[in-house]
């Protein structure tokens, strides 16, 4: 953060320095003119994708904040390809382009470059089990990359150097789709980006970093050359703003924060538990969720207790929701071990803290606070909260609290709080977990429906071709 901080201030000061406009044409104008902000924006799971509630994803939210700011609509103009929005940003199609851009030197040749707001690391990746790669001259076969790439422009300017270096660009796959390949084994190896993989990972355990190839590369968003300066001063203004305030680091934990730390075998175990054990209670979650998406009823369920019906811990709660028995009476629940009920009280219980959470917290901060609460207890989730306010952070950011959680443990705290002694680490880790486990059941969940959406085509194919077959030849 204190790059980003260094990189403004710096980007301040050449344009301070720089020459008056001589022509008119002025892009901030433009836009405020149409009450719109064009943005090309690539689609993925690091940048922009269609959610359960809609439009989502880190470079999503971020272009959001930016037109809110600006008080006009945002117009998205969405693409698989880097290649078609950059056409369109030459054309003047859109105003700028987001989705995780790696500033390398040919781009910024050809674009401007607005602030940085991250930096990634470069990585090897192959497949777990295979020989594992130490450094590019031990590689046995071609790396694969997506055609037009920062990847592939990172192994042209390597293969310079390194003799017998050997890549290939796929004009079709992109780079989500190349970490597929490799998982399946269609591939040997490609090259990812430090967040993609981390994403990724939580759906394909079996990939596993070779060793970094580029560290700390500055991502961030594209806009055309011109000696405009108007659009780019309100993005260093808007940088500037996200992260001081603090919306920029949360923006970062609620999409990447969860999945940094990785788990290979717990990520197997869970992917194996949603083929063998998941069937036997999906239905009761999706009847049960209310509200909620079943999917994260389940994670919270396999959090809890394994989708162990008989689960008991040492503190005597029990069943799949793990209910303690005032929660279960509560709840109406009465018989903690059956899985029907658990899950239907388990569920209402939540939607019950849910309701309990302040309305000015927005989602998801919201519901991390109320599946906190689900392990901790409310009352030591308010004492975490008091002691962010406190601090003079942000008692309504989940980012903020799950900083203090853990202070519950210590008795210099615990003992001037209204609740006392809490486990408020494990609280944090519980949701942390959850999230791991939510995230990697969407991507599971996805990949089944559209596996049964193809297998439903290929019968309807079938069928029709039979019905061909059978039909009376046409008379002469």
């Amino acid at each position: 953060m204190l790059r980003l901080w260094s990189v403004l201030c710096l980007s301040l000061l050449l344009l301070a320095c720089s020459k008056p406009l001589p022509e008119q044409t002025n892009q901030l104008a433009d836009i405020y003119q149409r009450g719109q902000l064009r943005v090309g924006i690539l689609h993925g799971p690091t940048s922009y994708y269609i959610g359960v509630d809609g439009p989502t994803g880190f470079e999503y939210e971020l272009a959001k904040g930016l037109a809110d700011r600006l008080g006009v609509e945002l117009q998205l103009f969405p693409s698989f390809d880097l290649d078609d929005l950059q056409t369109k940003l030459k054309n003047g199609q859109v105003d700028f382009i987001a989705g995780g851009l790696t500033l390398t030197p040919e781009r910024t040749q050809k674009f401007r470059a607005a602030p940085a707001y991250r930096w990634i690391n470069e990585l090897l990746v192959f497949r777990q089990g295979n020989n594992w790669p130490q450094q590019l001259t031990d590689l046995t076969e071609p790396v694969i990359v997506s055609a037009h790439s920062s990847h592939a422009e990172t192994l042209k300017r390597l293969s310079a150097e390194i003799p017998g270096l050997s890549y290939q660009e796929d004009p079709e796959l992109d780079a989500d789709e190349l970490l597929q390949k490799v998982v399946d084994g269609s591939i040997n190896y490609t090259l990812t980006d430090s967040n993609q993989l981390a994403v990724n990972r939580r759906l394909f355990p079996q990939l596993t970093i070779g060793f970094t190839v580029s560290e700390n590369l500055p991502v961030g968003w594209l806009l055309p050359k011109t000696r405009d300066d108007s659009l780019f001063s309100v993005l260093i203004e808007y940088f500037g703003h996200v992260y001081q305030n603090g919306d920029l680091v949360t923006l970062e934990d609620r999409y990447f924060g969860h999945v940094e730390q990785f788990d290979y075998v717990d990520t197997i175990r869970f992917i194996r538990a949603i083929d063998d054990t998941l069937p036997k209670f999906k239905s009761w979650f999706m009847e049960y969720a209310g509200e909620l998406d079943w999917r994260l009823l389940a994670a919270l369920s396999y959090q809890e207790s394994h989708w162990n019906p008989k689960a008991r811990s040492p503190t005597g709660v029990r069943g799949l929701m793990m209910l303690t028995m005032p929660t279960a009476q509560q709840m109406g629940v009465q018989s903690r071990i059956d899985s029907e009920q658990s899950i239907d009280g388990g569920s209402r219980y939540l939607q019950m803290l849910l309701t309990r959470i302040p309305e000015r917290i927005p989602m998801p901060d919201r519901l991390w606070f109320a599946l906190a609460s689900y392990n901790i207890g409310w009352g030591h989730l308010e004492d975490a909260r008091r002691l962010t306010q406190r601090d003079g952070a942000d008692p309504d950011k989940w980012l903020e609290v799950k900083q203090r959680l853990p202070l519950l443990r210590k008795k210099s705290v615990y003992q001037h709080t209204r609740f006392g002694f809490a486990r408020g680490d494990e609280a944090a880790l519980y949701v942390e977990n959850i999230r791991r486990y939510y995230d990697t059941l969407v991507g599971v969940d996805e990949r089944q429906q559209l596996e049964q959406k193809l297998e439903q085509q290929r019968q309807r194919l079938v069928e029709q071709t039979e019905q061909v077959a059978d039909a009376p030849p046409l008379s002469q």
